[in-house]
């Protein structure tokens, strides 16, 4: 278990889509893979007097066609539920990456671990924006290490 602060981003399905199109074509993704931490989530809409709504992590394997290549330009970590595509796991190994679990159906308390919120990207998408994130203390799990090593084996 561990407990991550400082700033990571959101990104779905459709996010992704568009970042890997960007990157198959020679462009630039909205934000800077080398280091980055993406939490697979869509956070609900912002309550009044909260900094964001619930957001709790989506499943992870809808993202294992993108995340390779996404890998391959320098995204460190990734934080979602469930299990990883073998393709995934080795590339995770191969680039020394982190996947973390983040505790599913629990949206509503991980939100309170989120300190600053706002779209970084793809306004237009709505809930599957990219938002920047500042997390103090997220709770979450070592998924997949950079070892490759999973808890699902173990």
């Amino acid at each position: 278990m561990v407990l991550l602060t400082g700033a990571i981003f959101t990104a779905r399905d459709q996010a992704h889509k568009r970042m890997a199109q960007a990157l198959k074509k020679g462009r630039k993704p909205p934000l800077r893979l080398k280091g980055a931490v993406i939490y697979y989530c869509g956070p609900t809409q912002t309550p009044k007097g909260k900094v964001i709504g619930s957001c709790g992590p989506t499943t992870s394997s809808r993202m294992d066609e993108f995340t390779p290549l996404l890998l391959k330009k320098g995204l460190s970590g990734m934080i979602g539920k469930g299990r990883r595509a073998k393709e995934v796991i080795q590339a995770v190994r191969k680039y020394r990456a982190v996947y973390f679990l983040a505790y599913a159906g629990c949206g509503a308390l991980g939100s309170k671990y989120i300190k600053k919120a706002k779209v970084f990207a793809y306004r237009d998408l709505g809930a599957e924006a990219i938002f920047k994130l500042e997390v103090k203390d997220l709770p979450l799990i070592v998924g997949i290490d950079a070892r490759g090593e999973s808890v699902y084996k173990t």
